[in-house]
Formats: C-alpha cells, structure tokens, sequence
C-alpha cells in the first residue's frame, strides 16, 4: 500500500485494470523505480468476485462498477448502460471471464511497427499459464492461469456439431487456430476461481517495495506545468492533493475514462472544453473520437432438456455455491458463455464476419435483476466481428464526477447491418440443425416470425446491447492525427502515455481482457526501453 506522506514517485499509472494491473507488474520490477498505482474504486476483497457465476451480482453495483449512460443512434428511447470495473483489476473483475484473444489479422491490419499479431504473441505466451501447457500458440508459465477443460455438457456439444453441419469445426482450444471454428470456451478462471488482472498480476508482487497501490481515490484531472505532464490531483478520503510523476504520467483508465479524464484535463476538442470553461492545454480533435464497440444480439431458444435455468434459484444455487466455494466446481464456478467461436454468416465469405456466444440458459428480462427464467432454454448470441461504425464521447460537464456523453452510432455502417442479419439467420440454421433435433429449440426472442431484413434489423436495434468491449478512443498510428504515437506517448505533450484498449485503432473480434492485459504487459517494455523478448518476470 502507499505511504501516505509521500507525493513524489518516478511513474504514476492512473487505472488498476486489466493493462494498468500488467504494466505495474512489470515496471516494478526495477529496483530503480518508485511506481504509484492508483485505482478509483475499493479493493476486491468481495468474495463474489472470485466467484466467477459471481459476477452477475457484482457487475452493475456502483460499489463496483462504473455505469455509463448511452445515448442511442436514430433516435431510439430504449435505456442503455455501459459497465467498467471499478476495483482492483477493473472490469477484469466484473467481467464474464471469456478469454479470447481474436484473430491474427485484427492485430495486423493495423499495420503498426511493434504492435503487430508476432509482438501481441509475444505477450500473450508471457502473461499466460494455461492449463494446456505451452506451445507455439500459448504460455506455460506466466502469472495469469487459463482453463480450458470444462465438465462437458450434452447441450452445448449438441450446439457444436450443428457448427460442424454448417462448416464450423469444433476447436479445442479457440485461440489457438485462426479461421472459423467453435469451441469450448478458454476462461480466465483456475480452480474455480477468477483469475483477474488483480489476481495476476498484483496480489503475487503486493510486498514489493517499489510499487505503491492506492485505492479509493480518484483523480480528477491531470496536473501540467506548460505541455509536461507532472502529476495528477486526486481526491479521496482526506481530501484532494497533488502527487508528482518525476518522469511520467501514464494514463490506464480505459476506453471511456482516459478520454474524460484529458478532457477534463484541457485535452481535447478545444472548442468543447472552452465551453465548459476549461482552459486548454492541447487542442486535439480526435481525443474520444474514432469509437468501436460490438453490438451484442442475444437469441433465446426453448428447448426440452439439458438447460441450466434451474441451477440458479431455489434450493440448487445454495447447492452450487457451496460446491464452488468448497470444491471450485459446479455451475456457478464456469464464465458467462460455456462455447463460442467465428464463424461466417454467408458461405462465400473469405472469412469469419461473426462471433458466437453460447449458453444452456436464458435470461429473464423482465426481471430488475439478471435471474434465469424457470423453464430450460438455451441462448445463442454473437456479434459483427469488425464494426465499421464509429462513435465519440464528449463531456457531459466539466464536474469530474459526472458521466460522459457516449454516442456508439451502432449499425449506422451498411455492412454492420449486413452481417448483423446475416448473423441472425446463421443462428436459425444453427438451431434447425439435425444434431440439435433431440432438444426441439424454439425460438422465442426475438421471434421466429420475424423473417425480413426490416424486421430482423428492427429487433437488433431495440434488443441488442453494447459487449462492453469500447475501444479506439486515444487511436495509436504513426501519422500526425493519431491521439499517441507508437511508443504510446501523448502527441502535442510530454510525460504523458497512454496504456488502455483507448490505443487500439479497431476493436479486436474477441473480448477486449486478454489484448488488454497484453498491451499493459508490452508497454511497461516500451517504456522502459528494452526488448520484450528479453524482460523476464518477477
């Protein structure tokens, strides 16, 4: 914990999530440095957190989380919320646990030295300890443990062999190939337990004398003496104060945080923050610009057998939650999704254009808090892979305690709404299927009468919802109009760096955790000036 007269530290990382976590880790490791980290929320010390089907009690609790209005393209009135982490680990904490990397070409279409699929590789066979063991494709020994071997459910394996009648095979382990295929999912959880950026990469390393964690505290802007970042002011529980970076300031509070945060600071659209009476410091248009997000449309099927509806109420959760916190097995020790994988809503596509989701269970929505409905039902939901749509966040005030505008401009693209459709009538297929015929699936949402491109885009823009997976809002790149440069440093400004999915120029078509974690792992070699290859850890 820090020392809570000191105010000067050599880096000050402002986020304790997933790629805050893993530059921490790193850059601690030399005994030179004094490193600060600093996390708005409290410690994770809710036992639901390590429970992984804990999750749906801890996501959305402002305790824990931070909850985001979106305000919705064409004009629609449905309510809408986007949730980070707001605790040690961030929404590595929150999250549903699903580690999927994405595809070697999401990486290299970006076409950015360093930053390619070879150098993500790189760090991804670093930071993971999989319960496959190492290989070309993965880790054996790093800090963050990955299971891949669930107990098999007739259900799902069902699902699985629909994917392989319509060309999907079935993977054994999702990131390990690329192209399409479905799968078992790759979880960050071991034992039963979650395995968040926290749980990795912090709580190993919590007696090292060079790294500082400071908790429930949040900062409300970014202190600058010209262009030069050299400190922030925070705020917590004794009050505000400023704390110094004697050589920088690095910026981890992700997609939606570090673009209010410069905001707030005097960085951004000048125009904008001169109307909120902010002075300053650099005008830059694109700081929250450039939004990507996936647009998640889940579809539910009735079916006759082999659900976990039941699982969750009743005299059986009590059952289940004493099997996993006594044994770490049993339903509510598994993610959010049991399977998932690409695949490709048309056959003549060169590749996959869609990500699935499944799961023996179905949601019911009309319920205040996420219950499962009473009788079995299976789920299948997925996204567009690579959304062209792009949106921005503005402030909504200059109070550092207010929520920012998010504008996500869903499926204003035309091939976000191509493939979107495209996705729903795979899914039809998938549940029409001969493998799937001794479960009957019926769907009941969004309906299966619903067979026109009219309406099957109606109910994708009433029903889905964000995959929480905002990225590209501070966009790396190498030209001018990029928010950092490759070395992740602030253009315009000095001793400032910006190390969150913010950078990413494209959302990746996995969950946004694992490159995350990744790129907090790479940068602390970025800044530090050496070779990854070459950093060993702690």
């Amino acid at each position: 914990m820090i020392d809570k007269a000191r105010d000067q530290f050599d880096y000050v990382i402002v986020g304790a999530g997933s790629s805050g976590s893993a530059l921490a880790h790193r850059l601690s490791q030399d005994p030179a440095l004094q490193v600060l980290l600093i996390e708005s929320g409290p410690p994770d010390r809710n036992p639901l957190i390590r429970m992984p089907r804990g999750y749906a009690r801890v996501i959305g609790d402002p305790a824990y989380s931070w909850t985001y209005p979106v305000k919705r393209a064409g004009g629609l009135n449905e309510p809408e919320t986007h949730v980070r982490g707001r605790t040690l680990g961030g929404s590595s904490a929150v999250n549903g646990m699903v580690y999927m990397r994405g595809l070697p070409e999401d990486y290299d279409s970006w076409s950015i030295p360093g930053w390619g699929w070879k150098d993500f590789l790189a760090a991804f066979r670093q930071i993971e300890r999989h319960e496959f063991g190492a290989d070309d494709t993965r880790g054996g020994d790093g800090p963050l443990r990955i299971s891949a071997r669930p107990l098999r459910l007739p259900l799902i394996d069902a699902v699985l062999a629909a994917g392989e009648e319509l060309g999907a095979p079935t993977r054994r382990d999702i990131n390990a190939q690329s192209g399409e295929g479905l799968g078992y999912t790759v979880r960050n959880i071991w034992r039963g337990r979650r395995q968040s950026a926290a749980e990795a990469f912090l709580k190993p390393i919590r007696g090292r004398r060079t790294l500082h964690i400071l908790t429930n505290a949040t900062v409300d802007r970014i202190a600058f003496e010209g262009r030069r970042a050299t400190g922030v002011v925070i705020r917590g529980a004794e009050g505000a104060r400023l704390v110094r970076a004697g050589r920088e300031v690095v910026l981890a509070a992700g997609a939606i945080g570090t673009p209010k945060l410069l905001h707030l600071s005097g960085v951004g659209p000048g125009e904008r923050l001169r109307s909120f009476g902010l002075p300053v410091i650099l005008d830059a248009p694109e700081v929250g610009r450039n939004l990507s997000d996936h647009r998640v449309l889940s579809m539910k099927f009735r079916v006759t057998g082999g659900s976990h509806n039941l699982e969750f109420s009743g005299w059986r959760l009590y059952r289940n939650v004493l099997q996993q916190t006594l044994l770490g097995g049993g339903p509510m020790s598994h993610p959010a999704f049991e399977a998932g994988g690409y695949v490709r809503t048309e056959p003549g596509l060169a590749s996959p254009d869609a990500r699935l989701l499944i799961g023996p269970f179905t949601v019911d929505g009309s319920a205040r808090r996420l219950s499962m409905e009473r009788e079995p039902g299976l789920t299948i939901g997925g996204y567009q892979m690579r959304p062209q749509s792009r949106g921005y966040i503005e402030l909504a005030s200059p109070d550092p305690d207010a929520a920012p505008i998010i504008h996500t401009n869903a499926l204003s693209h035309p091939e976000d709404v191509r493939s979107s459709i495209g996705m729903v009538r795979y899914i039809r297929r998938l549940a029409a299927a001969r493998a799937l015929a001794p479960y009957a699936p019926r769907e009941i949402a969004i309906g299966e009468e619903r067979t026109s491109d009219e309406a099957i885009l109606d109910a994708w823009n009433r029903q889905s919802g964000s995959g929480m997976h905002i990225s590209g809002t501070c966009r790396m790149g190498s030209d001018a109009q990029s928010v950092v440069d490759t070395q992740l440093r602030v253009r315009g400004l000095e001793g400032l760096r910006i190390v969150d999915i913010s950078v990413l120029p494209d959302v990746i078509s996995g969950n946004t955790n694992a490159p995350a974690m990744a790129l907090g792992w790479m940068a602390a070699a970025v800044i530090a000036q050496a070779p990854i290859a070459a950093a060993q850890a702690a």
